[in-house]
């Protein structure tokens, strides 16, 4: 046994043992969940509003208590009325409703990575009562914006301008507004949603390229490739009628003079379709820059395609990604993350749907870790009538091109550099 072979089956037997145990686990915690959910439900309005620090101090102040007459201990039992104290006048800072409607707006919920992002939250008091003065806070991706409301008084409205920085590409999930009433020690808090959510998508940056279409996919449409086809318009040869033919295409002269009936058989015509795969392996990038600038190259590609009125397939390591029109195939490419799960680039070759190996133009988007042997590997399992271009970003690197047999290979250094490398692919 080799040792690959060896490795793989020790890999698939960790690999099941696991799921085995996440099933067990799961098992037992839904179980468990299912037993406490009603006397979770009735409690949830008292355990959603302590804190940590509540529960420290209501903990605290129970011992202290039970242990101050058992031990004749006085002053245990002062701190623990002491505490319990600070509990009840935490609860009179979050009792009560809180009469306020929050509506959130984004300027645009598209960006460029590097654009300003503008919002503005509006908050109304609609009740007939003055409100009290709290914190609002809303998420915005993995952090979390906060100011201080004061008081409004009946019908007053409130507004707040506020940036989202987007010097990353991503897909942020912006809200929703919550109202926060809490205690100064922070022993209590308690929350209030006023809004829903909403997203906001930071595009990767993508340029105009002059005549990356044209030269990628229009020089093939109207081409016919050596691939026969019952429907086409290029007419290649006749045949014999077999049941199931479309007698559309029987030709009459023909089957009179042999006395059988013939049809015709075409010739495929290569449509404009062009494919892009990014490559989600972390290995396969020797930094976050080149993930970017791989991910930027395919959206400028695509997004060109899309304008000249071409059909669109992308795929990542990980799955397909959208792309029936250019705000769509963005919208994917800014929640595009590393996948640990991803796969190299010669099993997403090799796993290529029917739809996409129709493709007459196949991109591939990798970093300086995916070695040209890879690509080579990758080129085999790939339509041989398929023209296959691999674009390695390299920051920094001059741009250049290299052909191993029907894979031209370039390198590109910088983003502004992709049109210089598309003209001499295309060349």
């Amino acid at each position: 046994m080799s040792p690959r072979t060896w490795a793989s089956g020790i890999r698939r037997t960790l690999t099941a043992a696991n799921r085995r145990r996440q099933a067990v686990v799961g098992g037992w915690r839904d179980g468990i969940a299912e037993r406490t959910g009603r006397v979770r439900a009735v409690l949830r309005p008292v355990t959603d509003t302590v804190t940590e620090a509540g529960w420290v101090v209501g903990v605290l102040a129970v011992a202290l208590l039970v242990a101050g007459p058992l031990l004749h201990w006085p002053e245990l039992l002062v701190a623990g009325l002491f505490l319990a104290l600070l509990l009840l006048i935490a609860v009179a800072f979050v009792v009560g409703r809180q009469p306020l409607a929050a509506r959130l707006d984004l300027a645009r919920d598209r960006v460029i990575v590097g654009e300003r992002a503008n919002g503005y939250l509006t908050l109304t008091n609609p009740s007939s009562r003055r409100s009290r003065p709290l914190v609002v806070e809303f998420p915005v991706g993995a952090g979390r914006a906060a100011f201080e409301l004061p008081a409004l008084a009946p019908g007053a409205v409130h507004e707040e301008l506020f940036a989202i920085p987007t010097e990353h590409r991503a897909v942020l999930d912006v809200g929703p507004v919550t109202a926060v009433r809490a205690d100064p020690l922070g022993l209590l808090r308690r929350e209030a949603h006023l809004s829903q959510m909403d997203t906001l998508y930071v595009h990767p940056k993508t340029l105009r390229v002059e005549g990356s279409a044209a030269g990628l996919v229009r020089d093939l449409e109207g081409r016919t490739v050596p691939k026969v086809s019952d429907n086409d318009v290029s007419f290649h040869a006749l045949r014999g009628y077999v049941a199931g033919d479309d007698r559309r295409h029987i030709h009459w002269k023909s089957s009179a003079k042999t006395g059988t009936l013939m049809v015709r058989q075409f010739e495929e015509t290569r449509r404009s379709h062009l494919l892009t795969m990014v490559s989600s392996r972390l290995e396969d990038y020797a930094s976050d820059d080149e993930f970017e600038m791989a991910i930027s190259v395919a959206g400028s590609l695509g997004t060109q395609a899309l304008a000249d009125g071409q059909q669109l397939s992308a795929v990542a390591s990980h799955a397909s990604l959208p792309s029936a029109g250019a705000q769509r195939f963005l919208d994917g490419l800014s929640g595009l993350t590393y996948d640990w799960k991803a796969k190299h680039l010669v099993d997403v070759a090799r796993y290529l749907s029917l739809d996409e190996l129709a493709a007459s133009v196949i991109v591939l988007c990798v970093g300086s870790g995916v070695s040209i042997t890879e690509l080579r590997r990758a080129r085999q399992y790939l339509p041989v009538d398929t023209r296959v271009i691999a674009m390695r970003c390299l920051v920094g690197q001059e741009p250049s091109v290299r052909w191993l047999g029907d894979l031209a290979v370039s390198t590109v250094g910088r983003l502004e550099e992709l049109g210089v490398a598309v003209r001499r692919v295309s060349a």
